[in-house]
């Protein structure tokens, strides 16, 4: 498949602008979703290229697809969609509020969803393009403290395989991606929620090398990327996970 033209949401920071990175480096021109514009601005100057900035609060569903056409008219049909953008909030569950779980179900996986359904009808037309979606470990491993988070990342992750199930003899191509613990803006607030000794035992991985992966993995046609590896065991066996999550969740939601 010919990537000409690339959205990445959640594109600010973090996985989503070593995506950006990562696809203007390969030379396709890349739309950059988030609501940080001054981020996507000075992000867009050091990766040069052709870049453009829709800045979004995608939590709102109701207006979550209005950047798509205008995006289309400057750079073309959109090749691949990547859902990267995602809110965590790591609280013991009683002290999740409905702004919380709304706000995390919202982005994580009601935007994603019509975002993808707003863009499949022309991809099957064409009978080409990819829905990139990044999804989280979270969705198999029951973590302490990210109740509506896990939540809203199993869901995510189960219907991007679903669809690539569904979709896998059309020409468009659905790739699930699953990022164990990469060091992000993101991911730092998070762990620093957890005790200390949890922390230390994490093995982190690097938004760049995730992110060259995923381009990777396009080019490769993969259905599921697992980074770093070696949290596939949790994937595929998530019983075990909790050997180490319930010494966690008998621990304070704070650093020792």
């Amino acid at each position: 498949m010919q990537i000409k033209h690339v959205a990445v949401t959640g594109a600010s920071s973090g996985i989503g602008a070593a995506l950006v990175e990562e696809f203007v480096a390969a030379g396709a021109a890349v739309t950059m979703v988030a609501r940080r514009r001054g981020e996507m601005e000075k992000l867009a100057a050091r990766v040069g290229g052709r870049t453009q900035i829709f800045a979004v609060d995608l939590s709102d569903v109701s207006r979550c697809c209005d950047w798509l056409a205008p995006a289309a008219s400057h750079f073309g049909p959109i090749d691949v969609l990547i859902n990267n953008a995602g809110v965590q909030r790591v609280v013991p569950a009683a002290e999740h509020t409905d702004d919380d779980l709304d706000a995390m179900l919202n982005l994580n996986l009601v935007s994603p969803l019509r975002l993808t359904r707003a863009v499949l009808p022309d991809m099957l037309a064409r009978g080409s393009g990819a829905i990139v979606d990044v999804s989280s470990m979270a969705a198999f491993s029951p973590v302490p403290g990210m109740w509506g988070y896990v939540a809203s990342k199993a869901g995510s992750g189960a219907a991007s395989e679903c669809l690539y199930n569904e979709l896998h003899r059309t020409g468009v191509h659905v790739m699930t991606v699953y990022p164990g613990p990469v060091d992000t803006p993101l991911a730092r607030t998070g762990y620093s929620a957890y005790p200390a000794w949890a922390q230390r035992l994490l093995l982190t991985g690097d938004a760049r090398e995730l992110a060259r992966r995923v381009r990777a993995g396009l080019e490769l046609r993969q259905s599921v990327i697992v980074y770093p590896l070696p949290y596939a065991v949790s994937r595929i066996f998530p019983g075990l996970t909790r050997l180490f999550l319930i010494p966690a969740a008998q621990s304070p939601f704070k650093p020792e």
